[in-house]
Order: structure tokens, then sequence, then C-alpha cells
């Protein structure tokens, strides 16, 4: 009896279905893919970047303010300045150096003023609605930084044991920091949280992110979170900088694509692969700054227009409505058109802003990004979408939507005109037309044409 107890407990065992499973191994549980915060005042950030050495005749902090209401006007809200500090003597290119040759960290460059000056700056800015994000240079310092006297141990050596650049570059006016020593992180960390605590600092753009060991980055970013929100920029390309220091990176891939389409070395589907790799190999929250021109392409590569010629308008308005975090470099809105001096006085002649139309272009892309919530920056905006068409070696269409609202582009990103069908119904619907207003209706199968460079913007459903 007993055995035919247990031999009917066994069958009933068997027959029993298996426990739903309510816990799963911790090793394979998802980690958040960036744990970065961004500001909320990030989400429509459109940068500016102020070299304040060329940005007005004298040069100064003081002088910059009496600025603000026009770049307000022009629509920008984050103010992103080029190195503030003292800049060594010792080697120094040209007649008044790089700021990127910092001599010290805590003090600013007479050349532009004094602390109190830059202060005033930033609470004026503050007071009209900007923020602040100052340039930090980490991986190296001036020849006559004092930490090179009082702290030889903590800079990389040659060969022969002497002080030296960073390798391979021609920036002989720099020694580089040795970032395995405690004391440079402490006094590099300790820098920028004092201009965030005491001078009211919005975060940094951080120049050559990548030869500073991430981790400094990553604990930084804590540090100063501690003492207020922050907005981190960094100079370089690589998805694990967005994880848990950075905002936003740079689209140098972007840059020089379009650099070449421009030219006529490469066609619209050079763009593919970035676009792709910007949606699958990167965190959802993170930015990319898309830019026509910064301070380094302007000196070292060519102006906006050696640059793009014909089709600057077009690449424009694709770095302000295509995913990606837009700048803007001063002078590009008066329509500069020479190379700025690096290392000597060279003032911004805004004069040429009579009768440009790139101002005009750029303020009222920034009020077409404001207006349609699909172009916020971030997670915050609509992910890019590709419109197809029969002519993918000249144009470059696209869809954005989020919220209701939804934008489609479609570029013409070549020197020749093209009459091209829309291949499905995509983008199909009811739109008004960036600048005009004037009513479009898309339809599958729907041929446009379209000049050399034109470019067709519209928006449709939802505005904030």
């Amino acid at each position: 009896m007993k055995n035919a107890m247990l031999a009917a407990a066994a069958v009933l065992t068997l027959a029993a279905p298996a426990a739903a499973q309510t816990t799963y191994d911790p090793v394979w549980q998802p980690e958040p893919y960036s744990t970065v915060r961004h500001p909320e005042w990030s989400k429509d950030a459109v940068l500016y970047q102020i070299n304040t050495r060329q940005f007005t005749p004298e040069g100064t902090f003081r002088a910059a303010e009496r600025e603000l209401p026009r770049l307000k006007a022009l629509g920008v809200n984050v103010l992103w300045l080029m190195p503030i500090h003292p800049i060594g003597a010792k080697n120094r290119k040209g007649t008044l150096g790089s700021p990127y040759s910092v001599r010290d960290y805590y003090d600013v460059n007479p050349e532009f003023g004094t602390k109190a000056d830059f202060r005033h700056f930033v609470d004026a800015a503050h007071a009209a609605g900007f923020h602040v994000i100052l340039d930090w240079v980490a991986n190296h310092t001036a020849w006559d930084n004092r930490l090179v006297t009082e702290h030889p141990d903590w800079y990389e050596k040659d060969w022969k044991g002497d002080f030296r650049p960073t390798p391979w570059w021609d920036w002989s006016d720099i020694v580089d920091l040795d970032w395995l020593q405690p004391g440079v992180r402490k006094h590099v960390g300790e820098a920028m949280e004092m201009w965030v605590r005491d001078y009211g600092v919005d975060g940094f753009r951080a120049d050559v992110a990548g030869y500073v060991p991430l981790d400094f980055w990553e604990k930084e970013r804590a540090r100063l979170e501690a003492i207020r929100p922050v907005f981190m920029l960094a100079e370089w390309k690589s998805s694990e900088l967005t994880r848990k220091a950075f905002d936003a990176v740079y689209a140098w891939e972007w840059h020089h694509i379009v650099k070449d389409i421009a030219k006529g070395k490469s066609d619209p589907s050079a763009l593919y692969g970035y676009y792709a790799e910007n949606e699958s190999a990167w965190p959802r929250q993170a930015m990319r700054l898309t830019y026509i021109e910064n301070h380094d392409s302007n000196a070292w590569e060519g102006t906006q227009y050696e640059n793009f010629g014909d089709a600057l308008p077009a690449m424009t308005a694709l770095a302000f409505t295509g995913e990606g975090l837009p700048m803007v470099h001063n002078g590009q809105e008066a329509c500069n058109a020479k190379r700025l001096e690096f290392f000597e006085k060279d003032p911004i002649d805004w004069s040429q802003a009579n009768g440009c139309t790139l101002g005009p272009l750029i303020r009222d892309l920034v009020a077409f990004r404001r207006a349609n919530p699909a172009l916020a920056n971030g997670q915050w905006g609509g992910r890019m979408s590709q419109v197809v068409t029969d002519q993918p070696k000249q144009v470059f269409a696209w869809t954005r939507q989020t919220d209701g609202n939804r934008v489609v582009g479609i570029f013409n990103l070549s020197a020749a005109p093209v009459t091209a069908t829309l291949s499905d119904a995509h983008a199909a619907g009811q739109y008004r037309a960036f600048r005009t207003g004037e009513a479009v209706t898309l339809t599958p199968g729907q041929t446009l044409t379209l000049a050399p460079w034109e470019y067709r913007l519209m928006s449709a459903a939802a505005v904030r």
C-alpha cells in the first residue's frame, strides 16, 4: 500500500505544471544605459561659442556682456566660453598665446578682466536667461604653471625623463599631466568645483576629454552634481562618456561627412552610417554636437564658406533640425568669412552682419526648434526616421515625431537640381512650411523638384 501511494504521488508530481518563474538571475538584469541626468534647461539648449579675445574689439568680459541682448535676440541660450585662465608665457606661441595653455586653473586671464568682471558676466547672463559653461583643459598645463615646480611628479615625462607635450601633436606650448597621480585629480577637480560653487558656472566643455581617464570625469560629475545640476560636453567621440559623465559629445563624423558632401566628395548616403550608429550604439539620452564651425575648424580647416560654399544654408538647417545638439561659433551669424588668428588679437568684423542672411536663418531655425517638441535634444526629441525616395544619391529625407508633433525634412544635398519621388506613405500628411507657414500636403508617390542645395522643412500638429 505504501509503495502504491508513493507511486501515485510521483505521477501527480510529474504531471503538475512547473511553477511560474518569478525571479531572474541578477547577472542578466539590464542596467541603465545611461545614468546622466540632463538639467531640464538643456532640453532646448542651443550653444554659442565665445572666443573672448576675438568676440569684441576690447576682448574683455565686460565688452562681451554688452552683446548679451543681441545673442538673446538670436535665440541661443547656452554660452560656451573658451578657456578664461591665465596663459603661459614659457614656450608661448605667437604674441598672446593659446587659451589652451593654462597657467592657473583658479584664476582668470588679465587680458579678459578680473574675477569680479567674470562673475559680473555670469550674473548678467543668468539674469538674461542664459546658462554659461567653461572650456576646461584637464589634459595639460602651461610650462610655467606653478604645478611644474611644486609637483614635478604630477607630469608625464619623455624617454629622457623630461617634461613633454602631448605626444605626436604640435602642442609645444604645453606639458601633459599624469592622471595616475591622485594630487592631479584633486587639484583639477576642486578647481572645477570652485567655478561652479563660487561663480555660478553651469558646466564645462572638456577639451580632448578622451585623453583624461573616464573614471575622473564620472567621479567629478557626481561631485559637481552635489553642488547643483551641471551640463557637460566632451570634445570626444565615445558612447561610454555619455553613460555617467557627459550630457553630450562631439559629432565629429557628422561634421566631416557634411563637409565632404558639400565639396562633392560624397553624397547623402554617407550619412546613413552615422545615423544608424547614433540610433543603435548610443544611449537614447546622449546628445551629439552637430556643428558647422568651431574655433578649431575655423582656424585650421577653413571658414564656413571655404568648407561649405553654396551648401552652407542647407547644412546649417540640417544641423539645427536633424538629431543633434546645435551650436553657433561666434561670427557665423554675421557671415564671418575669415580664419580668426589663434595666437594673436584678431577681432570679428561685425559690420559683415549688414545684409547677412545667415543670422536671420539661424534665428528662425532656433525658433522652429523651440516650436516643435520633435526637435528637442536628447531623450526629449524624436528619433530620425528615413523617408525613402528614388534619388538617394541626392536627396536626404527624414521625419522626427514625438508628443503628437511631426517634422519632415527633405534636403537636396547636391549641386545639381533633382526631381524625386516619395517611395511610400511614411511622410504623408498635412504640414506647414518652415518660415512661410504655407500649407503643404505630402502623399505617397508624390514628385518633388528641388534646386541645388534646396531644402524643405515642414511641421504638423502640436506646438508648444
